[in-house]
């Protein structure tokens, strides 16, 4: 099961998901609702980021497994990664779990556990979950049905990794720099530069002692350090609304700012 197909690339045409599309091309059957997978006749599911419930009738008629990308019952949920990265987390890791009614709620059936490298986005966070998962889920799949019949219920308190909006991935200039930088590894985070959106592709958080000049929450620096509410955050490489990413002393270059710098943020398109 794959979700429907979507508008992608600048084009808007629709087109299938990667996972669609690789399916097509083993020529592989697809479909994309839960009630076809029922009738399918499938002795076994696997579910990697569906990020949907699956109706308890069509678990009853094919029973599954789920890769789920945190050491559960921490952020059970459809954000894992970039949740433990926001929350400072200095280790995740993949379960293999048995799918139930519940969210992210089943027994697990193997884990394996992953430090979070100092300053390492999700994309490449989600890589090395991936690649940590995948010998987890080929070793039950060889040894099924007797594997997938084992399982440990969750023990701990449990978290939940709601969807990113788009307002948290907002850059704003009055939080300590260390945070500020775990919005900008997440993705897609962004502020505004003389009216226009600036995403912030990648930045550092500079140690106390060597930031130069304190600058105020939001002032943008010559040389790409932004003040903000505690410590100051050095950016790496940004993307101008319109134009290409660039390394951000390229768009520094370009930007002609005067000696003191001057504010981002403002008014965001949204």
């Amino acid at each position: 099961m794959s979700t429907r197909d979507t508008r992608r690339g600048r084009g808007g045409a629709s087109g299938p998901s990667p996972v669609r599309q690789l399916a097509l091309d083993l020529g592989l059957p697809t479909a994309d609702s839960a009630a076809a997978v029922a009738g399918s006749g499938a002795d076994l599911g696997v579910v990697v980021a569906y990020g949907r419930l699956v109706p308890a009738a069509v678990l009853a008629a094919v029973p599954m497994v789920n890769l789920h990308f945190s050491l559960l019952p921490r952020w059970r949920g459809a954000a894992p990664v970039e949740r433990a990265i926001l929350a400072g987390d200095e280790r995740t890791g993949v379960c293999l779990m048995r799918l139930d009614e519940g969210l992210d709620t089943g027994p697990v059936l193997s884990l394996a556990e992953v430090a979070i490298g100092e300053g390492e986005p999700a994309s490449a966070l989600r890589q090395r979950l991936a690649a940590a998962g995948t010998p987890l889920l080929l070793a039950a799949l060889a040894a099924a049905p007797a594997s997938l019949a084992a399982g440990a219920p969750q023990l701990g308190e449990a978290t939940y990794a709601a969807k990113i909006t788009p307002d948290e991935l907002r850059l704003a200039w009055d939080r300590p720099a260390d945070m500020l930088d775990r919005v900008v590894r997440v993705g897609r985070a962004h502020t505004t530069f003389r009216g226009r959106r600036l995403l912030v592709h990648e930045s550092r958080p500079l140690p106390d002692g060597a930031a130069g000049a304190p600058l105020g929450p939001g002032r943008l620096a010559r040389d790409g350090r932004v003040g903000t509410g505690e410590g100051t955050l050095q950016l790496v490489e940004v993307q101008l609304e319109g134009r290409a990413r660039q390394p951000a002393t390229a768009f520094l270059a370009g930007a002609r700012l005067p000696p003191g710098g001057e504010l981002l943020g403002g008014t965001d398109a949204g």
